[in-house]
């Protein structure tokens, strides 16, 4: 399925996102925002925007393997950070990191949208991550 990621002259130059995305597919997957918990619904990482990201970032990835996909095939990532603040963005990259053998993608990163949220749905809870992937 090609994916084409671009970054048009004329828009900031973005390592850790592609402004635009265009996906040529059948299948589209819509993965609900995943929520840094694990398989019983215990919070991971209380209090830890690194350790939330990586397993909300974890979760997605088991998402996309239940649908048949994988992070190869995302298009859009949507994320939510709950009372986002200056070290927020560092701390989200570093979850990143450590989320990055599920991550895996020859061709750049997806489309994506970060946005601070006053609160999320459970107490405790700092990021949320939904994503978007379509397939042939």
């Amino acid at each position: 399925m090609p994916i084409q990621l671009i970054n048009p002259p004329g828009l900031p130059q973005p390592p850790s996102y592609s402004q635009v995305v265009v996906a040529t597919g059948t299948r589209q997957v819509i993965v609900a925002g995943q929520v840094p918990s694990d398989a019983d619904g215990n919070l991971v990482g209380t209090g830890d925007l690194a350790a939330q990201t990586e397993q909300a970032l974890r979760n997605v990835a088991t998402a996309l393997a239940a649908a048949g996909a994988s992070f190869a095939d995302v298009v859009r990532l949507g994320i939510f950070v709950a009372g986002y603040d200056e070290h927020s963005l560092e701390l989200v990259g570093a979850g990143i990191g450590r989320a990055g053998d599920v991550l895996v993608r020859t061709d750049g990163p997806p489309a994506a949208t970060l946005v601070g949220v006053a609160a999320l749905a459970f107490p405790g809870q700092l990021i949320e991550i939904e994503a978007t992937a379509v397939l042939p």
